[in-house]
């Protein structure tokens, strides 16, 4: 999520490498936010910020991986500033970008598009739903945008949402990891922590799931089936929860755990922004 965190944090007593369940790991990326499975070509694509994430200095870019961890291309996509969470639709990605959100054609990798997003602060993750519609979260607004081809619109606005941060298309809802109420801008920590929501497609109506709230600063989130995984990024703390439960602890890394992406089956795929690296973990 944050250099600035990450440049604190970074210091807590590091933690073994390999995790339980890892599969493989992949480095050398440059403060990697998000890691999206494009099904289509059977690859990873990785966002690397490279910088301020909050500064439009040009150096952020796309990253391709092979399913088992091998690099393709290490700039894919450059052009960018800050690219953090990234959606795919329609044949092409879309990948937030402070305030912007940039399109990439997926068959050629070439930037085709940059969509302003009116009003928009701290654009972070991004999903898709089924009928081709993506959705960008804004952190520091309390806001959800949705993009329907290259149009955004004011999806949901609600402090409900307390910093939402990751996002899911989950069927009829969205899932929501929202990392706190109250943050404190320079340091990124909360007056209260954040936990996990249910947004309504048609509805918009924010429910709190129950059992998950005011447990961590939650980043990337997920789901498989009906288990939902979740990152806290100040702890590097991957959470899973299932509907009734509470949410428990799978693993942890260093400090840095971003916006996590999934094959939809059992793996998942943990961008680890401190360390520069990408993790894949076997779930069950």
């Amino acid at each position: 999520m944050k250099r600035l965190i990450a440049s604190t944090i970074i210091a807590v007593a590091a933690l073994s490498v390999a995790q339980a369940g890892e599969l493989w790991r992949s480095t050398g990326f440059e403060q990697p936010e998000s890691a999206l499975v494009d099904a289509a070509h059977n690859r990873i694509v990785v966002s690397n910020i490279a910088g301020n994430p909050g500064a439009a200095d040009g150096n952020g870019y796309l990253s391709l991986l092979s399913m088992d961890g091998k690099v393709i291309a290490r700039r894919w996509v450059d052009g960018m500033d800050a690219p953090k969470g990234m959606a795919i639709a329609g044949g092409k990605l879309y990948a937030a970008d402070i305030t912007k959100v940039r399109v990439v054609d997926l068959a050629s990798g070439k930037l085709i598009e940059t969509i302003d997003v009116p009003g928009s602060v701290f654009l972070n993750d991004m999903t898709q739903d089924s009928a081709g519609k993506v959705y960008v979260s804004d952190m520091l607004a309390d806001t959800i945008y949705r993009i329907d081809g290259d149009k955004p619109e004011l999806f949901v606005k609600d402090p409900l949402l307390a910093s939402p941060n990751g996002v899911f298309a989950d069927g009829d809802r969205l899932i929501v990891a929202s990392w706190g109420k109250g943050i404190n801008k320079a340091d990124f920590s909360t007056a209260e922590p954040g936990g996990l929501l249910s947004v309504d497609l048609a509805t918009k109506t924010i429910t709190p799931l129950p059992g998950a709230q005011n447990f961590a600063d939650l980043d990337g989130v997920i789901a498989i089936g009906d288990t939902i995984y979740a990152t806290a990024y100040m702890t590097g703390t991957l959470y899973s929860y299932k509907p009734g439960g509470k949410p428990e602890a799978v693993t942890k890394f260093k400090p840095g755990s971003a916006d996590i992406g999934t094959d939809g089956k059992a793996t998942i795929f943990v961008p680890l922004m401190g360390e520069g690296e990408v993790a894949a973990l076997m779930t069950d």
